[in-house]
């Protein structure tokens, strides 16, 4: 923006630009112009003048929302990077060369490719001169905001930070920034060959991290070379001088680009001199100014998610992640890499938000990131990654420190010859058994170490003595009870007949160990509507017996010897029954249900058998029968956006909460699959299956036809996946900090330990840490997670994972060594579980204080001084913004009217023990198109970005976010690919809201089915399809998971919401 320039008629966001003392007014032409001041600013990390410029007719845009801030005071003006620049000459700040590289990005549209040196291209009116002082400097910044600066210089490659790509936003007047230059619609730029090296360069400690900076030039249209500013309408009376020679010593061989970006030279623009001498200027006449378009920042040129992701799959994809050294951070979850475990968990069990901590509880108050571990003890790997090795030590159990309890890691210190071990976690002094004994090499480690797990691996399993069990003896193996709701609701529906007929072949997949060959888990049937059905089902009976308990209020179990039985013996009696049970119930009209007796009741049979358990429990209504935990319908939506909106995530009554403890006590765990038609409080139902480490499943308004095969294959799937059983977890740590705060589905009876009645491979415990001492850099700091279960085949196992961390005392080295992934994760559940105790509002708005204070620290202590109209971003938090904005718009926080209240606590309580992966992709949807790569392409197609202005009329997408699966259909694809995809001659007869693609014989029909089982292979949920055409009523739904653009429940763009944070971070700054 000029420092000079009369407000436009409609300023931005209705605020007029100020105008600045001390630059006085010329004129070119007839037309006000501002000259350029006459200190030298050319070698200082200052402002560069640019071009102010009209945007070419056909590009306005509409004006961002009203909740977009007020325009800043100190607008940075158009055509030139701004942040961390220094003199032709002078080196970037950074770190010599020998420091390691954290995750260094690839071509970036938006600049975090490393620029070429690039000279600033003077007008004639400004000459080159020496750099001022510091005190100049600080006049200048002080005195007059002078907006604008010279492209960053490039740092060697193999840094952890390069240059920062330069994004400004006066805070709410974005157009295109001038140093990416503007490509045309959906054309990357091209990528400079500019990755040489510089001269070798000075270590420097606390160099900033490599950052993204936005500068907002003046308008959207295309960017001259920097020179001197005008005011639109104005008309050079001379072409400009000619660009300076380039320095050969500092930068060899890199071409000068406009702009300094690395696009094609562009023609001359409407009414703008033209910049070499002789060039054809169209369109410069001199005329009344014109009036400038709307303002908004170019999408194309704040950070982009796919192009981040897509770096990382390119730079860190294909060479496998070894864990031997201490805080690296890990490839991005979006990334397919290999891991070698070498001494530190795989990042697939833990992930961190910091890989390097602050060493002091002060300096993490002053950064505000959450120190936090997303840990997913029994992660499921892929087959080329072995799982962790099991351990057996015999009758002496596993090797633990005397003093904290911690057990052998490849951290333990060996000393005096090998007969003694320091620790790691508190530095107790300890005997090694004779047993364990073992001598040490010339370096101080043990001769064995490689032949020992726990001597030389991240993640690894003990065998549990006696000790470790309940009452000091072994456990039995678990049993399944499946609790089927017999009520109208479930008969009508179809439900009972489909889920008897499935049982009949899922009971050959139960869980097993190893190489056995059937299953050591025993089963049982009950059915239930206001009063419960247990049935017999011994082998030695020909047919099943039923017994029925009517007294719901003191619960019992009516037979022990028959209920849980081994699959194979009872197979043909279980079958009879499976086909009984729908005929049986047939003709019922009773519509009451019970529902915490049915827990009861199967708690109290895993009680009786002596062993842990699951019940699988498939229910369809509010149970409104007389019984305890009788619920009544509270569903309120007058309640939201009011203080008492909390209730509607909070349970109805403190029983569940009582019995969801005492099923804990048992090791009994529950998972409810449940069929509402209607409203059946979501939030008390689930609080059994949360607190137990359950899951909850939810089919609204099921219909066999439509719903039948995302059902079963949820149940195939929750079914058959292992689960450790009655399980312990704690978290140590060393000294200097320790575990504060946990969030999962789990129970704790103390500060401590995390119980689970079950845990599978999908769920995650999400632990923060805080300090209480201060931390050593040396020494850094360590985390081990130790999980104590029992196995399906009745194992008492200790599953360990350690992770050792960084520690630093500069900011900047914090600030490297983030996962963007993993803060999202870990601030999700953080205000997820805000919803139960405050007013969304206040959660809200605590979410995008923290993110402000979190990158206002950075701007403060890491960056380079730079105009306040620009936005700095670190390099590796580029997406905080994006990402904080998608779970701020969720349902949870934000919801729409269409969004019912069962579908909130449903979502809350999902997303409570989601991984990192999948929090990424439910809060930023991935969209493909179909259409654009090959047919014959064997690999999935490029994502777009999620908003509305990627979707072509031509096309046809898929988008999913782990839940929900859309095939959105443009109105005008080829008749040819309508006809391959739906057999169909036409758009219009394609059926909307269809959700399965006929199975056709051709390769687009073919390409696009394997597509979606490969994507609903990826996730633990089955996807079901839904196809959307353009224009037709479903679209609204498909447009609500369209992240990046405004949302109909108010929720701001992206480019709005980055223009309320830059906003924020100024306020907290000034």
């Amino acid at each position: 923006m000029n420092v000079n320039q009369s407000a436009p008629p409609v300023p931005p966001f209705g605020q007029p630009q100020p105008v600045y003392q001390g630059y006085h007014q010329s004129s070119y032409g007839g037309q006000p112009g501002s000259t350029a001041p006459t200190t030298p600013y050319g070698a200082y990390n200052g402002p560069v003048p640019g071009y102010q410029q009209t945007s070419p007719p056909g590009v306005s845009r509409a004006p961002p929302s009203s909740e977009a801030p007020p325009a800043s005071t100190a607008q940075a003006p158009c055509g030139q990077a701004s942040y961390g620049q220094f003199g032709q000459g002078d080196v970037q700040n950074g770190p010599s060369s020998t420091v390691q590289m954290q995750r260094f990005p690839g071509s970036q549209p938006f600049g975090s490719v490393p620029l070429a040196p690039v000279v600033s291209q003077p007008t004639v009116l400004q000459p080159y001169g020496p750099p001022p002082t510091s005190a100049q400097v600080t006049a200048q910044l002080a005195g007059m905001q002078i907006s604008g600066a010279v492209a960053p210089a490039l740092p060697p490659v193999g840094l952890g930070y390069g240059s920062p790509a330069s994004l400004a936003s006066a805070s709410g007047s974005f157009p295109n920034p001038g140093l990416y230059g503007s490509y045309p619609q959906g054309q990357a730029p091209p990528l400079s060959q500019a990755q040489g090296h510089l001269g070798a360069q000075p270590p420097q400690r606390s160099a900033p991290p490599q950052a993204s900076t936005f500068t907002s030039p003046a308008s959207g249209g295309p960017r001259m070379p920097s020179m001197t500013a005008l005011p639109p309408g104005t008309q050079m009376t001379g072409p400009p001088g000619p660009p300076p020679p380039m320095h050969s010593s500092q930068q060899p061989g890199y071409q000068l680009q406009q702009n300094g970006s690395f696009g094609p030279a562009r023609g001359p623009q409407p009414n703008y001199g033209s910049p070499y001498p002789g060039a054809p200027t169209f369109g410069s006449q001199p005329g009344p100014p014109q009036p400038l378009p709307p303002k908004r920042l170019d999408p194309d040129a704040i950070p982009s998610p796919i192009q981040v992701i897509e770096d990382d799959r390119n730079n860190r994809g294909s060479e496998p992640f070894v864990t031997g050294v201490r805080g690296q951070v890990p490839p991005l979850v979006t990334t397919n890499f290999l891991v070698k475990d070498q001494g530190n968990a795989s990042p697939r069990y833990i992930r961190c938000t910091s890989y390097n901590i602050p060493c002091t509880s002060d300096m993490a108050k002053q950064a505000q990131v959450p120190l936090a571990a997303v840990i997913k003890p029994l992660a499921r790997l892929p087959p080329e990654e072995a799982s962790p090795y099991v351990v057996d030590h015999g009758e002496s159990g596993p090797l633990r420190c005397n003093r904290c309890k911690a057990y052998m890691c490849p951290f333990m210190q060996f000393i005096e010859g090998g007969r003694r071990f320091q620790c790691c976690f508190c530095s107790c002094i300890n005997d090694v058994p004779p047993q364990y004994f073992q001598h040490l090499d010339h370096t101080g480690k043990r001769v064995d170490a490689y032949d020992r797990p726990e001597l030389s691996l991240g993640s690894y399993e003990f065998l549990a003595t006696v000790d470790y069990c309940k009452n000091n003896k072994f456990p039995s193996p678990p049993a399944f009870i499946f609790m089927i709701d017999v009520s109208y609701n479930a008969i009508r529906s179809g439900l009972v007949r489909l889920l008897c007929e499935e049982l009949k072949s899922l009971l050959d997949f139960l869980p097993r160990e190893g190489g056995t060959e059937e299953s050591a888990i025993r089963v049982g049937f009950v059915t239930y509507n206001k009063v419960l059905h247990f049935y017999n089902v011994k082998s030695s009976l020909a047919q099943p017996q039923m017994m029925v308990v009517s007294d719901v209020a003191d619960m019992f179990v009516p037979l022990l010897d028959g209920f849980l039985v081994n699959v194979s013996e009872s197979r043909a009696v279980i079958t009879s029954l499976l086909d009984q049970i729908p005929e049986m119930f047939a003709d019922t009209r009773e519509t009451e249900t019970v529902f915490a007796p049915v827990i009861q009741a199967g708690m109290e049979a895993l009680k009786a058998a002596e062993c842990a358990g699951k019940l699988f429990l498939f229910h369809t209504s509010l149970p409104i029968a007389e019984a305890p935990g009788k619920l009544k319908n509270r569903d309120d939506r007058k309640l939201i956006n009011t203080d008492k909106e909390k209730t509607l995530f909070q349970p109805q009554t403190g029983a569940y909460q009582t019995l969801a403890k005492e099923c804990v006590a048992q090791g009994c765990c529950v998972d409810l699959f449940l069929f509402p038609n209607q409203y059946v409080d979501v939030a008390t139902l689930s609080v059994v299956p949360q607190l137990t480490g359950g899951s909850v499943y939810k089919y609204a308004c099921f219909q066999v036809e439509n719903d039948q095969e995302r059902f079963l294959s949820d149940l195939r799937r929750d079914v058959q996946k292992v689960v450790g059983f009655d399980a312990v977890m704690r978290v140590r740590t060393s000294t200097g900090i320790r575990a504060v705060d946990f969030f999962g589905a789990f129970y704790m009876s103390n500060t401590t330990d995390v119980e689970l009645a079950g845990l599978d491979g999908d769920k995650t415990v999400t632990v923060e840490f805080k300090h209480d001492d201060r931390l050593n850099e040396e020494s850094g700091a360590l985390l081990q997670c130790a999980l104590l279960y029992t196995s399906c085949a009745g194992q008492r196992r200790l599953r360990i994972h350690n992770l050792a961390l960084n520690c630093c005392t500069q900011l900047a080295d914090l600030y490297r060594n983030c996962e963007t992934d993993t803060l999202i994760n870990y601030m999700a559940k953080f205000a997820y579980r805000g919803v139960l105790n405050s007013p969304v509002k206040t959660v809200r708005d605590t979410l995008i204080t923290q993110c402000a204070q979190i990158l206002a620290c950075y701007r403060k202590n890491c960056a380079s001084p730079s105009s306040a109209g620009q936005l700095i971003l670190p390099e590796c938090m580029k997406l905080l913004p994006v990402y904080l904005n998608c779970v701020l718009k969720s349902d949870v926080l934000q919801p729409g009217a269409e969004v019912t209240t069962d579908d909130r606590a449903y979502v809350r309580q999902l997303v409570t023990s989601m991984d990192v992966a999948e929090t990424n992709v439910f809060f930023y949807p991935r969209l493909l198109p179909l259409t654009k790569s090959p047919i014959e392409s064997a690999t999935e197609p490029p994502a777009v970005r999620a908003s509305e202005e990627r979707l072509s009329n031509g096309d046809i997408y898929l988008l999913e976010n782990g839940l929900n699966l859309f095939l959105w259909v443009g109105a005008s694809v080829q008749q040819g690919v309508v006809q391959s995809l739906f057999n169909v001659s036409s758009f219009s007869q394609i059926t909307s809201g269809l959700s399965v693609l006929p199975v056709l014989d051709n390769p687009l029909s073919k390409k696009v089915r394997g597509l979606i089982d490969s994507l609903r292979a990826q996730r633990s949920r089955y996807m079901k399809l839904i196809v959307v055409k353009q224009e037709d009523k479903l679209e609204m739904l498909f447009k609500h998971f369209l992240v990046e653009d405004k949302s109909l429940s108010g929720g701001a763009s992206y480019v709005d919401f980055l223009c309320h944070m830059h906003k924020e971070i100024r306020q907290l700054l000034s």
